[in-house]
């Protein structure tokens, strides 16, 4: 009997140990899909270097999803005065950009933000500034303009990497954003 109760112990203990490993594993793996689609809650990162060394040289390399593609193709089709500044490009550099950039803009990503951004505009809108499509205006109307437009350190929205920490990897997450000389935003 001893032996019929160790054995039926010793069985018990590795069908327990079996389930845990079990269990373990579909955790990690809900784990390991839960941030696969968190990442998919923000924008595609920038990943086309020419882009990031022509644009990025002088703003921030906003990411494609950020806009539709009517709002980009306008945008370089006019960079003769680019928001005041002339940044014309040699007709191959300019062709592959804004390839790059239209065939990554908003309405061609899974990226929830990306969706976002485009369901807050209307059909026939082509928005130059991200800062003004609905989505974004929805999403900062909270931010004091002294806390951006009025801090030497920031002086716009269109300064996205300045407060969203992690903006340049297409994470914009409100609880990740720190605005300098006020700290941790806490909404």
């Amino acid at each position: 009997m001893n032996i019929a109760r160790k054995l039926l112990v010793t069985t018990g203990a590795l069908l327990m140990a079996g389930i845990a490993a079990c269990d373990h594993e579909e955790h990690e793996s809900r784990e390991e899909s839960s941030y696969k689609s968190f990442t998919r809650l923000d924008v595609a990162p920038v990943n086309n270097p020419q882009y990031r060394e022509e644009c990025g040289s002088c703003h921030f390399a906003y990411q494609p999803g950020l806009l539709p593609e009517r709002s980009w193709q306008k945008m370089m089709s006019q960079l003769e005065d680019h928001f005041g500044e002339n940044a014309e490009l040699d007709e191959q550099a300019r062709a592959a950009i804004t390839d790059y950039l239209v065939k990554n803009a908003a309405e061609h990503s899974d990226y929830k933000r990306s969706r976002k951004i485009l369901s807050s505009l209307d059909k026939d809108e082509t928005p130059l500034r991200i800062s003004e499509t609905r989505y974004f205006v929805r999403k900062h109307h909270e931010v004091p303009k002294s806390m951006v437009q009025g801090n030497p350190e920031v002086r716009s929205f269109s300064a996205c990497a300045t407060c969203h920490v992690n903006a340049d990897k297409g994470y914009y997450d409100e609880h990740e954003i720190r605005i300098p000389g006020y700290g941790k935003w806490d909404d």
